[in-house]
C-alpha cells in the first residue's frame, strides 16, 4: 500500500470511495479501511480518521503499521483564520501546528516537547501537486457546481491559499477565540482538529504527508451555522475533485 487519504466525516472522502475498483474493507484499532485500485494504476487506502488529534494519530500510525503506506494526505473542511480566506475557499498546507501545545515554562509555547519544533512541514511534492490541482478546481468551479451552490457558498470567488495549518482539540466557533488564535499566530490560515497530529507521526516515521482543507466556515460565532450544510454540498465534492486531479496527474503517460 503506497498512499493513504484520511478525512476525519464521512462525507469528505464518499466520492473518492465511490471511484475505487477491487474494493475491500477492512477492520483494524476499531476502524474501517478501504483498500482499492485508482484507475486500475496505484493502490489506495481510505481511512476516516474521526475526530481529534488522538483519533487520527491512531489511524495514520495503523497505516504505517498494517498496511505499509508510504505517503499519506489528510483531507477535509476547516474554519478560515487568515486575511483573504473565507468560506469555498481551499488551503493547502505548507507547515502544521498544534495550537493548543503548551508545555511551558518547561518548552516555548506550541513546541512539541523534546522535537525542538512547534511546526512539521508538508512534502513539498505532494503540497505543489494538491496546490495545482486546487488552482485546476478553481478555474473550473462552473462545470462542477450547480449555480445556486455556487451563489450561496461564494465559490466563483474561490481562492487557493498555501501556508500554515494549525490543529487542537476544540472546535473554534467563537469570535473571541478566533482572534486570539490570529494574534498569537498571525500567519495562520485555517484551524481545524487532526492534520497537525497526523503531520507529527508522519515525521516519526519519515513518510511524507499533506494537507488539503475546504474552508466551511470563519471560525467565529456563525461556525455552527454554517458547518452541517457546507459539509453536505461542497466539501466532500471539492475533495473528491482535488484529490482526483492530483492523482490523475501522476498517473503514467
Amino acid at each position: 500500500m503506497s498512499l493513504a487519504i484520511l478525512s476525519a466525516l464521512p462525507q469528505e472522502q464518499a466520492g473518492l470511495r465511490a471511484l475505487l475498483t477491487d474494493v475491500s474493507v477492512v477492520s483494524r484499532a476499531g476502524r474501517e479501511f478501504c483498500v482499492g485500485r485508482w484507475r486500475d494504476q496505484q493502490d489506495l487506502v481510505l481511512a476516516l480518521s474521526r475526530i481529534g488529534k488522538v483519533a487520527a494519530a491512531t489511524t495514520a500510525t495503523t497505516l504505517i503499521e498494517h498496511f505499509g503506506v508510504t505517503r499519506m494526505v489528510f483531507s477535509g473542511v476547516a474554519g478560515g483564520l487568515g486575511p483573504g480566506v473565507t468560506v469555498g475557499d481551499v488551503v493547502v498546507a505548507r507547515d502544521c501546528l498544534q495550537h493548543d501545545m503548551d508545555a511551558s515554562p518547561l518548552f516555548p509555547r506550541h513546541e512539541v516537547p523534546l522535537y525542538a519544533r512547534d511546526r512539521f512541514a508538508c512534502d513539498a511534492d505532494m503540497a505543489a501537486g494538491l496546490l495545482a490541482a486546487a488552482q485546476g478546481l478553481r478555474e473550473g468551479v462552473a462545470q462542477h457546481f450547480e449555480a445556486p451552490v455556487r451563489q450561496q457558498y461564494g465559490l466563483d470567488a474561490m481562492q487557493v491559499h498555501s501556508g500554515l495549518l494549525i490543529s487542537g482539540d476544540r472546535f473554534v466557533s467563537a469570535a473571541d477565540e478566533a482572534q486570539a488564535l490570529v494574534q498569537r499566530l498571525p500567519q495562520a490560515l485555517a484551524v481545524e482538529m487532526e492534520a497537525a497530529a497526523v503531520a507529527q507521526v508522519c515525521h516519526d516515521y519519515g513518510v511524507p504527508f499533506a494537507a488539503l482543507r475546504t474552508i466551511s466556515d470563519r471560525a467565529d460565532d456563525q461556525a455552527h451555522v454554517d458547518f452541517p450544510a457546507f459539509l453536505e454540498a461542497v466539501a466532500g465534492r471539492c475533495t473528491t475533485l482535488i484529490v482526483q486531479r492530483w492523482l490523475d496527474a501522476q498517473a503514467p503517460a
